[in-house]
């Protein structure tokens, strides 16, 4: 196995699919990496399922790996498996005492496992804490390394019938990491002294990226959302609100950018409110686009909720990348949002699920100038205290230096692991 200086180790980044248009935190993260020299693999679990792509992917220096979902060939999963004893320390030993039972992420982890140990890679880290990290664990023992991962909302309240297994990956992590306060009170009542090398760290974005206008005072009336077309964007409701706006006699256009599977809901409640001519609905954008958008726009409104499965948002890219450029943010009481929308101060934050207080705040932003300066100002202050990509990169790789140090330190290399 090749032999990397511990104090810049080379990383694993393990993803379910790469690349994907709504994780562009991810690929923020990579990138700020790379800037600061650390060298990364991305290696993905699934397939490509999506058709368009942000332009920041072009950026990554980073190969990656896909490893196939499922294992459909008997002699390619002996081969596999006959290569794993003969390259891996101690795999008859690990073998029978992982006892995971789906063969396609046992044969996915065997190949991550092959491949760390032939790159020389020292640490593995995977984003959500469901199939990646499931992987990711299996491989780092294969391996004899270290592994951490981020969790961040559906994988922590999502309620999957099967069981993911979170506890025990927290306990076997060397680190994990959240996105939120709240996320992080949450897995600590849930999981006890399993949760407790977890620790908070925002997603980031890079400041030089999204640099800070004013918002205008004499801007028009133009309200934006951005985000998938699924239920926890809370998207009928924003048009339930702008329908109660129009009653109002209020003027104003929006534009809902992004898709998925409530388009055809969404644009048939479009047309039963009559709003055909103030609602527009382009699709997906690339993230150039979705800047200028976000210059040009009033205000951007982001009505989260809780789905009726328990999914919800972390803390939406949108709203950081939107409070950083300075356009004014609405946004709803849900998980970690109200850490960074905070009331009246960072933005507009309203309960979750209330069109009318919804409609109300709008209508608010909409003909106050004022507010909409000192919520611009104070949101970038906030924004470059808590979420800027280079600082919060550099805790990551301190926290991935940290695991391979300990690892390293452990008797013949090996990771410590429950």
């Amino acid at each position: 196995m090749k032999n990397n200086h511990v104090g810049n180790p080379y990383v694993g980044y393990v993803v379910k699919r790469y690349p994907r248009f709504s994780e562009t935190f991810i690929v923020n993260e990579i990138l700020a990496h790379e800037r600061a020299g650390l060298k990364v693999d991305i290696f993905a679990l699934g397939n490509v399922d999506e058709t368009h792509f942000q332009d920041v992917i072009a950026q990554v220096n980073a190969p990656v790996t896909r490893f196939d979902d499922k294992q459909r060939n008997t002699e390619n999963l002996w081969a596999l498996l006959d290569n794993a004893r003969r390259t891996l320390p101690d795999f008859s030993t690990n073998l029978a005492g992982l006892q995971h039972n789906n063969v396609h992420e046992f044969a996915q982890a065997i190949q991550l496992a092959l491949a760390v140990r032939q790159r020389g890679i020292r640490h593995l880290h995977a984003h959500f804490g469901t199939r990646a990290t499931t992987v990711a664990r299996l491989a780092a023992r294969l391996s004899g390394i270290s592994y951490s991962f981020t969790a961040h909302a559906k994988d922590i309240y999502y309620p999957y019938p099967e069981g993911t297994g979170l506890a025990q990956k927290l306990r076997d992590a060397a680190h994990a990491v959240t996105v939120s306060d709240y996320n992080l009170a949450y897995l600590r009542e849930q999981y006890g002294n399993d949760a407790r090398n977890v620790t908070r760290l925002y997603n980031g974005i890079d400041l030089h990226k999204f640099a800070y206008q004013p918002c205008s005072d004499n801007a028009s009336a133009h309200i934006l959302a951005v985000g998938r077309l699924v239920e926890k964007k809370g998207f009928p409701l924003l048009i339930e609100a702008l329908r109660i706006l129009k009653q109002r006699n209020l003027d104003f256009r929006c534009t809902l950018i992004g898709d998925g599977p409530l388009r055809d809901a969404l644009q048939q409640q479009v047309q039963q409110a009559g709003l055909e001519t103030q609602v527009a609905m382009p699709g997906l954008r690339p993230q150039s686009a979705i800047i200028s958008a976000m210059r040009s726009a009033t205000l951007l409104a982001a009505p989260c909720i809780i789905s009726e499965e328990g999914d919800r948002d972390g803390l939406p890219t949108v709203l950081l990348e939107a409070m950083a450029l300075g356009t004014p943010v609405i946004s709803s009481a849900v998980a970690g949002i109200p850490e960074l929308v905070i009331n009246h101060e960072t933005g507009l934050c309203i309960p979750p699920g209330d069109a009318f207080a919804l409609a109300d705040a709008i209508a608010q932003l909409l003909g106050d100038a004022a507010l909409r300066q000192t919520l611009s100002q104070q949101a970038r202050q906030l924004i470059e205290r808590e979420f800027d990509i280079e600082r919060n990169a550099a805790v990551l790789r301190n926290i991935f230096a940290a695991a391979v140090n300990h690892a390293t330190s452990l008797p013949c290399g090996g990771e410590a692991f429950g």
